[in-house]
């Protein structure tokens, strides 16, 4: 086996065994494939080994690997300014970091203009970091009731980043709070937001034994990259899905 299919088959180890300790069907789990940085060859490697979706941070970087791979679902993870929705909402399926009403305004507007229904996660900055994108808690619920409103978007749920640090531990509570809001928002305005998107490369298993639906992870499936053995994580420009 190449590098790329052992580690997958690692880390579909480590989902199974964490699904098993909380009692949840992997299947029901869904690997993101963090494909930031990586060439386009490595993305084609992935998707011969079997994964289906791709996260990508900047719109600029993903055009011409979506216009040249074509097949995948693809996810914008990271933070959109406005003045590139137009480009998103054409080439990503997922948008998975509304984080305000005048961005989810625009999405709207544009997939009406091109006839999408834009799939979208509502980012929340569980933590309060001030280096972190994301809607504070107390604001979430009114959000995603606005989001929900708006035409030509489809609300699947909340999307969140924990806080760096080397103990998956840590990060626990963080998860749990994404979770015990999603359930307060479903009961209290009846939505359904069955997306979690929580968990990375090294805290995945603790966000799947606390619901996450969604894990997002790069460097633990494609190696680690270069620009991260470079940048240190509690730097307040990483911000990005990991």
């Amino acid at each position: 086996m190449n590098n790329l299919t052992t580690r997958l088959v690692n880390l579909q180890d480590g989902i199974a065994s964490a699904a098993q300790r909380a009692g949840r069907d992997p299947a029901g789990i869904e690997l993101v494939a963090v494909s930031k940085t990586q060439p386009v060859e490595s993305i084609q490697q992935a998707l011969r080994a079997g994964l289906l979706h791709f996260g990508e941070n900047k719109v600029q970087e993903a055009r011409g690997k979506i216009e040249s791979i074509g097949r995948g679902t693809w996810h914008l993870i990271g933070h959109l300014q406005t003045n590139k929705v137009r480009e998103a909402v054409r080439l990503f399926d997922f948008i998975d970091s509304v984080d305000r009403l005048d961005l989810a305004e625009e999405i709207a507007r544009r997939a009406e203009v091109i006839g999408k229904v834009q799939k979208v996660l509502l980012q929340v900055n569980i933590a309060g970091e001030s280096a972190k994108f994301g809607c504070a808690p107390a604001s979430a619920r009114a959000l995603a009731e606005a989001i929900n409103a708006l035409p030509r978007l489809a609300l699947q749920g909340l999307m969140t980043i924990a806080p760096y640090s080397p103990e998956p531990e840590k990060s626990r509570p963080h998860f749990s709070g994404l979770r015990e809001l999603r359930d307060r928002i479903e009961n209290e305005t009846g939505l359904r937001l069955p997306v979690l998107s929580m968990g990375m490369s090294g805290d995945y298993a603790v966000a799947i034994e606390e619901g996450s639906t969604s894990i997002r992870v790069g460097t633990a499936l494609f190696g680690e990259r270069l620009k991260l053995k470079q940048q240190r994580p509690e730097d307040p420009s990483f911000t990005e899905s990991t």
